[in-house]
């Protein structure tokens, strides 16, 4: 078993139930394409699919790619400008939080190709200045994106669910209930969220 797995199974048996039921999940296996092409690509899908599902914000995504000729960049989003971002299917908000993260990336107040130097609650505060980047997806992009091994997700509703189901708990936790829950489980609390997603 590999050290992630081990020391959580050492220390919460609700966590060694479901590594012997569901295995060694691989923690960054389930990136997609569009993530791949550039971190600055990766973050216009992470805010595109705030608060609807994965297979609607591909499609508003790839509306986006289809508009600026298919490569997603700092200079063709702002090339679009919100009218055609709306164009696309995406919210004012949205359309306006993609502009200014093109704006800040294009500045040079944000780095989001060159990152990996940074330590987490760097790279989250970095991220969380920009309009519309709250924590989640912040901490998605640190998971997705950098592959760090210490993030939980707490206000990701999938994790509250999964720590209700398995802890069997009388309702969903809260996101405190589950941050606390989850210092025991640092420095792997990627780990563990990639299992507990898995559980669902």
């Amino acid at each position: 078993m590999r050290e992630p797995y081990r020391e959580l199974a050492a220390r919460e048996p609700v966590l060694a139930r479901l590594i012997e039921q569901y295995g060694e999940v691989d923690a960054f296996g389930w990136s997609d394409e569009r993530m791949e092409s550039s971190n600055f690509a990766a973050m216009v899908l992470h805010i595109v699919g705030q608060q609807i599902s994965t297979k609607v914000a591909f499609v508003l995504f790839d509306r986006v790619a289809a508009a600026v000729g298919g490569k997603v960049t700092p200079a063709v989003v702002l090339a679009l400008g919100a009218d055609r971002l709306r164009e696309c299917g995406l919210s004012r908000a949205k359309a306006a939080y993609l502009l200014d993260l093109a704006q800040r990336q294009a500045d040079g107040l944000i780095d989001l190709e060159n990152m990996t130097a940074l330590e987490d609650a760097e790279a989250i505060a970095a991220l969380t200045a920009v309009r519309g980047i709250g924590l989640w997806s912040a901490q998605m992009f640190l998971l997705a994106q950098l592959h760090r091994s210490d993030i939980l997700p707490a206000g990701d509703m999938g994790i509250r669910r999964a720590v209700e189901r398995a802890w069997g708990l009388p309702e969903v936790p809260s996101i405190k209930a589950v941050e606390a829950m989850g210092a025991a489980w640092a420095p792997y609390r990627t780990y563990a969220a990639a299992l507990l997603w898995r559980s669902l």
